[in-house]
């Protein structure tokens, strides 16, 4: 209800009237004045009742006169009186109704009241009602009213004093709330002008309003008071305790700072009273050294000794100082924390000590405050460094508790504030922490430190400074502080500060960011933005560099002693917000010195990471090591309160037994990861501190990586293995998990950080794999692993990254010797690549090339590396990406196909392999994809295989692939080429623009030309591979390539082809084969045995020659026609020819042969203006009708001019190859024929060159066993004459001819070897030809056709053949000799004796059948030619008769039988042909010397010079008889009839040889060998009687023929007698003894001649027999009378028969016997 409401009047005015009552009554008796004024008062009050509306008001006019009775009422001492009164006045004063007169009346009662000592509760009561309901007290009243309450507080009664006290309080307060509303009501209206500055008069405050006056009199009083000085206003103050004047500044100040800040009165008085005094009262604290005990007089005085009451009361007045009036005092502010500081020293007494920490404590939750500090002393010059010193004096506190007291020198702790937080090195250098000082496990929440244990308490909530000890107002005493109290609070200090700083700082960035953000919308600069933008970063960073090192100090010192999860985890959280905000600040130094301390803390104590230490070195000017990382052993105390959770190996080049985590050291790991984790964007360098410290623990806790890079528990190979307890167990996946999202969160980094990123892990990288060199310790592979995993996760800015990842990679970790180290290095660039290529990029990598070169790049590189296990990874990355990104590969193709191709022989088999197997996938299934312009890279590769020598099959194979290339090529020609083209084009014009010339191989070519004319190179190059099987492959494919698809080259491509592609494999292979090495090769490779004509590298690259000869002659024949375009065809048919002589002349048999059929194959191309009408004649000579056609219709795809005769058009053609031909064009229809005839002539020089070369006998007196070509060889060079005969017949000179005999002699000339003759001759007695004799005999054969059929003019040649035939014929008796080489005869020759590597023998060819062949060809041939002019007038029939006689001389001494028999049969043949045309010419004398030669023929033959043979049986005997006898009767027949024309000496040579004939003359000797000769009866009797038809004819025609008739007879006779006589005196002489078989025919014989004689005789005209004939007959007689007596019955009968005939001459008639001697 309210005061004012009717009802409250009304009760107010019963309630009066009934005090009123009531007093009366009580002082009715004692006290009449009072009883009166009672009564009078009750009357007073009903008539203002009455008369008056606003009764309030009446009654405070009234107030003193209805006050009286009451006041009066006190005046009775009275205690009930008084107390009724006091309640009465009570009650006026809550309605209001005093007024200001009242009001001091009743304050002079009350003082009154005071001073008596009554009623002193009710007093204070009436005071404050009176002053709190109103404000009519002022000036000199209201300052007797205060002082009114100050003397009752220091009465003796504790009740009355303390409620003085709350009393005094409440006043002070009233009087500054009243102040307040006086302002406020105030605040509208004009200021007043401001007082002067300056006025030192104190009283002077008239310029302010009453009730700020009253307030400003009553704090100045205060401060007069507290300084024990008088005070002005306050009169009549008889004591006063200090405390409770601090206690009421304070109050003032924390509650009503406004006061102070808006008037300038009372910031004067702040300054000029409040400050001094403050300061004056501290000095007892600042002087006081603790030494005696803490002071604990209570008297007011000032004592040389700190007081706790006073101390611990001006330490809460300069909070509030600072705290409000910081801005007005900042002079005064400084000196205050400077002293604040000093409080925490260690020699001031312990409560000073935690009161002073407690201040702090306040401070450090004021972050701006703070922030403040730092801008307005640490930020200027010349100024105490008070932000800093405050942090650093914590730290140093911190550190002060943890020396445990009087353990070393005093001195040690003695060190100054300032300068840099150097009291940081106290710790280090107390190091007497002895072992286990305390061992005290317990549960509760403590630091331990060297044996200090100090327990932990919860002093207040985060956040706020909740003190205790600055709260104890009541105790005088200095308070017990309990164990860790000091600790908890500086922690907690510590705590809120970093908290606090943090978190302001990092809004503010926050905010600016955002600024940033909403001002970068809009275009204003930053500069106009906020002019103090640049300052708010400077403090910023002033404040971190003024903090950290005493931060880092203290944190790193708890960290290193905390035994509590929650203590640890609030350290690390500082750690790692102090960390972060450096960062963000980017203050590099601070940053990692704290990450230095967690990852230090992560690591098991002294584990040696240089990273950690020499960081350590850079911040030790900064006093750093505040934990004391110098002491070497740390206490096992420091040990003790921890729990182990892991052994393991430490990751160190020595190895160094095991290394131990704790729970701290992994809790510390957590919050390095999570540091990691979330605040990469700021760790720059410092990443790699902490992938170093990760690495190490990673290590320890035994984590490897696995497949992606991510780290799963696993186990080094050696060393102890690692021991982990399950409670990290369960950790291990967990970790393992955040550090796998540490790396993933890194696609959230910014460029620049994520380049950090990488850069730590390259550069620790490199360290792990120092440490991996040269011991074969397993390498830390984390670094690797994180790489990798960076990489994957960052592939959709993969650009950025990649240049630096990769070539880390490549150049270091790929070349590393350790292979663990090296594959994982590969691992992570090929899954990097295969990731980067499958990766969605946007825009896709088809539409980005560059980046996809990019990406393929590395794989090129790593084809530098020589370790085969990064080949084979990288070969097997290539497959893979085949397989899965093949077809989508576009520009990349060259890379990847440069890769495979990277293969170098000193590399495995396997790589070999796995590369080949790339390369197939390529060829099979992604030609049509590639462009085609890497065809071109796909032929080289794939020649590269071929060329490789690890695995033949592998070069072999991949010659099959360029099989299948050529036959792509061929079947998508016309893409193929339309898109080269294209792409040529554009290189052409990109070569114009660099004024550079078009740079590809064959560049004249078109392109698609080219790309044949690389693979037909490669080939090439493979067919002078060391290995034969390889080179056979590639001739066969060459050579297949170019006949399958040579079609499609442009005709100017076949000049390239002919002399770049085919002659220079034809020089190279000649070359190589010439210079091959003759040493035999034992096996080839493993166990397969070699072939005896393949044993040696001369004879398998004899199969290449072959090969490749054959191959180029084929492309010659077969394209004859696109190639005789070509301007040089001459030339290159030249250079053909030189290739088939080099290679028909080499050593080898196999390459001679072979070269002759190449020759042979050439010959075979036919010359299409020849032939045109006769394709059939094409046909029968093998050759494709195709070049027919050529001309016809003009050829695939290559359209002719038309023209009207096919010679024109040749004819043309051959003027505009300008070289081939003059410059006048030739006649029409010449053109072709003079072309060819002129390749013909050098064919056939050629051939004669050949031919000279091989059959030239070797030259004397050479060392080595002679070379003697073979006979198939030689077979197959004569064999070549008849073909090429017929393209230079027209021109064949004798000279021709002549060369030609030289070779067919040559040829037949040469020898045999004794192992090679029984397959040439099956056997030596049969009379076969070979083959090479053959040929020989065609050769002349096909010559000799030619002249028959061919003009008059050829006949000249007739005799040349003849004389080339009838050499051969004397091979039969005298076989040639093949320069000095040793021949045997055939039948000689040691078949089965042939000894290896002996000298082969040469065995002379069995050369009577060719000769006699050669006879019959002769006899065949004359029989045509006899008549011939050029026959008879070269004597050509006395040549064949001159030849013949020698084997008719030998007769049975000849070679063969035969041979003589042919012989004698081609005489007859002969001469029957000859003789007649001999005697048609004889006046011509063209035959005159035929006939001696003849006559010697026929007596080399009848009366020859050897013997029969032994064994000759008597049917061949009589069998060569009758030959005999048909030459005389030849003779009798062709000759002699025929005198007349013969000249006479012959005539006579014949009748010489008949007469000799006739008796069969006997040896002289007389041998066993002699005796067996048989006569020749039938022969003697044949020339007898031919001798005697012609000796008596009467034909005679000349008395010289009869002469010599009758010189024949008697010579007859003659021998007869000798023989006759002899006989008889051996057989006389040899008694008993029977005569040789030998002597006895011969007798016989001789009978028989007489008795033919006689019968001749007796038929003959008497008158032609000589007288002289008739005496010698008779003459016979006696002698043959004589023989009567022989044994033998033979003789008998014959003498018989001989002694017949005289029975004639028994009568003579008389006249006869003149006749016959004259």
């Amino acid at each position: 209800m309210s005061t004012s409401s009717p009802e409250a009047v009304k009760k107010l005015l019963e309630n009066m009237q009934t005090d009123l009552r009531s007093l009366s009554m009580e002082c009715k008796k004692k006290f009449p004045p009072v009883k009166e004024a009672a009564e009078s008062g009750i009357v007073k009050i009903k008539t203002i009742a009455a008369r008056n509306t606003d009764i309030l008001a009446a009654l405070k006019e009234n107030s003193s006169e209805v006050v009286q009775p009451f006041l009066m009422g006190c005046g009775t001492k009275e205690p009930k009186i008084t107390q009724l009164c006091l309640a009465a006045i009570q009650r006026l004063m809550t309605h209001e109704v005093v007024s200001e007169a009242a009001a001091g009346n009743i304050i002079n009662m009350l003082w009154q009241l005071m001073e008596n000592g009554l009623e002193e509760l009710k007093l204070l009561q009436t005071v404050l009602v009176l002053l709190t309901t109103n404000t009519v007290v002022h000036d000199e009243v209201l300052s007797k009213a205060i002082v009114l309450c100050f003397r009752l507080h220091f009465t003796k009664d504790t009740i009355t004093n303390n409620t003085a006290a709350a009393t005094v309080r409440q006043v002070v307060t009233v009087v500054f709330e009243r102040m307040v509303a006086e302002d406020e009501r105030f605040k509208g209206m004009a200021d007043e002008p401001p007082p002067v500055q300056g006025n030192s008069n104190r009283r002077s405050v008239s310029t302010l309003r009453p009730s700020a006056k009253d307030a400003y009199m009553l704090f100045q009083d205060l401060c007069q008071l507290v300084n024990a000085d008088a005070p002005y206003w306050l009169v009549g103050m008889t004591e006063m305790t200090r405390t409770f004047g601090l206690e009421l500044l304070e109050s003032v100040l924390n509650d009503f700072p406004g006061v102070f800040l808006q008037h300038q009165e009372f910031s004067f008085l702040l300054k000029e009273r409040v400050c001094p005094l403050v300061i004056k009262l501290f000095s007892p604290n600042i002087k006081f050294r603790q030494g005696s005990s803490g002071g604990s007089s209570a008297s007011p005085a000032p004592v040389e000794k700190p007081y706790f009451p006073i101390c611990m009361r001006l330490l809460r007045v300069v909070s509030v100082l600072i705290k409000h009036f910081y801005s007005l005092l900042v002079t005064e502010c400084e000196i205050f924390l400077s002293l604040l500081v000093k409080f925490l020293d260690g020699e001031k007494p312990q409560w000073l000590r935690a009161v002073a920490v407690e201040s702090v404590h306040r401070l450090c939750v004021q972050p701006h405050l703070l922030r403040s500090f730092c801008q307005s002393y640490d930020m200027k010059q010349h100024s105490t460094k008070v932000f800093r010193d405050i942090v650093n004096a914590l730290g140093s506190f911190i550190q002060s508790l943890f020396i445990v007291p009087n353990a070393g020198n005093p001195a040690s702790t003695n060190t100054p504030v300032g300068g840099s937080g150097s009291a940081a090195q106290t710790a280090a250098q107390s190091g007497q922490g002895l072992a286990g000082v305390s061992g005290v496990l317990t549960t509760q929440a403590a630091f331990e430190y060297r044996g200090t244990w100090i327990p932990l308490m919860t002093v207040s909530v985060q956040g706020s400074a909740k003190a205790t000890y600055l709260e104890m107002l009541d105790k005088v005493e200095p308070p017990s502080i309990p164990e860790g109290y000091a600790m908890s609070v500086a922690f907690s200090a510590l705590l809120d500060l970093v908290r606090g700083i943090t978190s302001m700082i990092e809004k503010e960035l926050a905010k600016e960011e955002e600024d940033a953000a909403t001002r970068d919308g809009s275009e204003a600069p930053a500069s106009q933005g906020n002019p103090q933008e640049p300052l708010a970063h400077q403090v910023w960073e002033e404040m971190v560099n003024a903090c950290w090192c005493g931060l880092l100090a203290a944190l790193s010192l708890l960290l290193d002693a905390s035994t509590d999860e929650t203590a640890t985890e609030n350290i690390l959280k500082a750690e790692l917000t102090m960390a972060t905000l450096c960062g963000r600040l980017a203050l590099v130094t601070p940053r990692d010195a704290f990450i230095t301390a967690i990852c230090k803390a992560s690591l098991p104590p002294h584990y040696a990471l240089t990273v950690l230490s020499s960081n350590a070195a850079n911040f030790s000017n900064k006093t750093y090591s505040i934990q004391g990382q110098s002491v070497q052993i740390i206490s096992p105390s420091s040990e003790s309160h921890q729990q182990v959770v892991a052994v393991g190996q430490p990751l160190t080049v020595q190895p160094q037994g095991t290394v131990v985590l704790t729970a701290k050291n992994i809790q510390c790991m957590r919050t390095l990861l999570n540091l990691a984790h979330c605040h990469g964007a700021v760790l720059g360098t410092s990443w790699q501190l902490v992938l170093a410290t990760l690495q190490h623990l990673v290590w320890i806790l035994g984590l490897k990586p696995g497949v992606g890079g991510v780290l799963k528990p696993g186990r080094a190979v050696e060393g102890p293995s690692t021991v982990l307890t399950t409670a990290v167990m369960t950790d291990l996946p967990v970790i393992s998990n955040i550090l796998s999202r540490l790396f993933e969160s890194s696609q959230y980094l910014d460029d620049v950080s994520l380049h950090h990123l990488i850069n730590a892990l390259c550069s620790l990288s490199m360290e792990a794999m120092e440490m991996a060199y040269g011991n074969n310790k397993e390498p830390s592979l984390f670094a690797v692993a994180k790489l990798l995993e960076t990489g994957l996760v960052n592939m959709d800015r993969i650009e950025i990254l990649w240049r630096p990842l990769t070539a880390h990679l490549l150049e270091k970790v790929c070349q590393h010797p350790n292979a663990r180290m090296r594959e994982w290095g590969a691992e992570a660039v090929t899954s990097l690549i295969k990731a980067g290529l499958s990766y969605k990029h946007d825009p896709p990598l088809s539409q980005n090339q560059r980046l996809q070169l990019l990406l393929l790049n590395p794989l090129k590189e790593l084809s530098n590396v020589l370790h085969a296990d990064i080949r084979q990874k990288q070969l097997e990355c290539v497959l893979q990406i085949l397989q899965s990104q093949g077809d989508s590969l576009g520009p990349g193709w060259p890379l990847v196909l440069g890769v495979i191709g990277a293969i170098r022989n000193d590399q495995g088999e396997s790589l070999i392999r796995t590369a080949f197997q790339c390369l197939q996938l390529v060829v099979t299934d992604f030609l049509p994809t590639m462009p085609c312009t890497c065809l071109q890279i796909v032929v080289d590769v794939a020649g590269s295989f071929g060329l490789q020598n690890q695995e033949l099959n592998i070069s072999l194979t991949s010659i099959g692939l360029l099989w299948n290339i050529s036959d792509y090529f061929f079947q998508r020609g016309e893409t193929i080429t339309n898109e080269l083209e294209r792409e040529e084009v554009m290189l052409e014009k990109q070569a114009l623009e660099k004024g550079e010339p078009l740079n590809r191989p064959f560049h004249p070519a078109p392109p698609f030309d080219c790309l044949w004319l690389c693979l037909y190179a490669k080939l090439g190059e493979m067919c002078v591979d060391p290995r034969p099987a390889v080179r056979k492959s590639a001739g066969q494919t060459l050579f297949s390539t170019i006949a399958a698809h040579g079609t499609l080259l442009q005709q100017p491509t076949w000049h390239i082809v002919v002399w770049k592609v085919l002659f220079h494999l034809l020089d190279r292979v000649r070359k190589s084969s010439t210079t091959a090495d003759k040493e035999k090769i034992e096996s080839g490779g493993g166990n397969i045995l070699i072939h005896h004509s393949r044993d040696t590298a001369e004879k398998q690259w004899a199969e290449t020659w072959v090969l490749t000869l054959a191959g180029v002659a084929r492309i010659f024949n077969t394209r004859r026609y696109p190639l005789q375009q070509l301007g040089d065809f001459f030339k290159a048919w030249e250079v053909l020819l030189d290739h088939i002589q080099s290679a028909a002349l080499s050593k080898n048999n196999e390459v001679s042969l072979a070269a002759l059929k190449s020759f042979q194959e050439i010959l075979q191309i036919v010359t299409p203006v020849k032939d045109t009408e006769k394709p059939e004649a094409l046909a029968a000579m093998c050759v494709p009708p195709v070049l027919v056609d050529a001309l016809a219709a003009a050829g695939p795809g290559r359209p002719l001019l038309r023209s009207d005769s096919l010679a024109e058009r040749l004819a043309q053609r051959y003027m505009n190859s300008a070289q081939a031909q003059p410059p006048l064009p030739p006649p029409p229809g010449g053109a072709e024929e003079l072309d060819d005839s002129a390749l013909w002539w050098s064919a056939w020089n050629t051939w004669y060159r050949t031919g000279t070369e091989c059959t030239r006998p070797p030259p004397p007196g050479a060392d080595k066993p002679a070379f003697i070509p073979s006979q198939p060889f030689l077979t197959a060079l004569v064999q070549i004459f008849p073909a090429l005969y017929q393209h230079v017949k027209s021109g064949f000179s004798m000279e021709d001819l002549r060369k030609l005999g030289v070779i067919l002699h040559g040829a037949v000339s040469v020898p045999i070897s004794s192992d090679a003759s029984p397959f040439i001759l099956p056997s030596y007695t049969e009379a076969v030809l070979t083959s090479l004799q053959e040929a020989v005999l065609t050769a002349l054969d096909v010559l000799q056709k030619a002249i028959c059929v061919g003009p008059e003019t050829l006949q000249v040649m007739y005799p040349a053949i003849f004389e080339q035939l009838l050499l051969f014929v004397e091979f039969s008796c005298k076989p040639p000799q093949y320069g000095k080489v040793e021949t045997k005869h055939v039948a000689n020759a040691k078949y089965n004796q042939i000894q290896l590597f002996a000298p082969a023998e040469w065995v002379a060819l069995n050369y009577v059948p060719f000769a006699e062949r050669s006879l019959e060809v002769v006899v065949d041939l004359y029989h045509k030619t006899a008549c011939h002019k050029a026959v008879i007038n070269e004597k050509v029939l006395q040549n064949i008769i001159k030849t013949l006689r020698m084997p008719l001389g030998l007769k049975y001494a000849c070679p063969a039988e035969s041979t003589w028999k042919l012989a004698v049969s081609s005489l007859l043949k002969v001469l029957s042909i000859g003789l007649p045309v001999a005697r048609q010419h004889a006046s011509s004398g063209k035959f005159d010397t035929m006939w001696p030669e003849l006559a010697g023929a026929f007596e080399d033959f009848l009366f020859t010079k050897s013997m029969p043979p032994d064994n000759l049986s008597i049917q061949e005997f009589q069998k060569n008889e009758a030959v005999d006898v048909e030459v005389v009767q030849l003779i009798s027949t062709e000759i002699l009839p025929f005198a007349n024309f013969i000249p006479k000496d012959f005539v006579g040579q014949i009748m010489a040889m008949l007469n000799r004939g006739s008796i069969h003359s006997q040896s002289s000797s007389f041998t066993e060998a002699e005796i067996d000769i048989r006569m020749r009866e039938d022969f003697s009797k044949v020339c007898f009687e031919t001798l005697l038809q012609f000796s008596f004819s009467n034909k005679v025609s000349t008395p010289q023929e009869g002469y010599i008739s009758r010189m024949a007879l008697s010579v007859l006779l003659q021998r007869a007698q000798d023989v006759l006589r002899r006989y008889v005196e051996d057989e006389r002489l040899s008694g008993r003894c029977p005569l040789p078989r030998q002597q006895v025919t011969e007798i016989i014989f001789v009978l028989k001649a007489v008795s033919t004689l006689m019968d001749s005789l007796k038929k003959t005209q008497p008158e032609n027999v000589d007288g002289n004939t008739w005496a010698q007959v008779i003459a016979l007689y006696p002698t043959l009378v004589e023989c009567i007596t022989c044994s033998s019955s033979e003789v008998s009968s014959a003498l018989k028969e001989a002694l017949g005939p005289f029975k004639d001459f028994m009568q003579p008639p008389v006249s006869k016997v003149q006749n016959g001697e004259s």
